[in-house]
């Protein structure tokens, strides 16, 4: 309980938080962290590094649930966004990941009417950005090419 007053006390109001999981358990250095307004990765043990996305740029949400994580109750999920910064956000082998992509949905909504921010406002965001993969969801601009 001290970490989670620790946390609001950096972050403000804190809707759901969680660290990557390797076979189920939550022993890695990754931590994400959803506020009502952004969402952060840190990463680190005693260096730490710190990434965040506004809520309300999320313009496309997706999530992978493979047999490794599914076992375990795990799965990804990926966030593009019109973020020049960030333009993509993958939270990793999280723990219930349909639980917390409603969370994001939930999230993402409210940002977006307490912005006035439509679907129309994210016209040509992904403009920049190609699938390099092949997997369907655009790649950023440094993404390595597999061609």
């Amino acid at each position: 309980m001290a970490n989670m007053k620790k946390l609001t006390r950096d972050y403000g109001e804190i809707i759901w938080t969680g660290k990557k999981c390797i076979l189920g358990m939550p022993i890695s250095f990754t931590r994400y962290i959803l506020t009502d307004s952004k969402l952060i990765t840190r990463v680190g043990l005693l260096n730490l590094r710190e990434d965040e996305i506004e809520l309300y740029r999320v313009y496309d949400k997706s999530m992978k649930l493979p047999l490794g994580q599914r076992i375990v109750g795990c799965g990804t999920i990926t966030l593009l966004s019109k973020d020049s910064d960030t333009p993509s956000k993958t939270m990793q082998s999280i723990k219930n990941p349909r639980e917390v992509k409603k969370l994001l949905d939930c999230a993402v909504q409210e940002q977006r009417d307490r912005y006035s921010v439509r679907g129309r406002d994210m016209m040509g965001a992904s403009a920049h950005m190609e699938d390099r993969d092949g997997d369907g969801i655009p790649d950023p601009p440094d993404f390595p090419d597999h061609r």
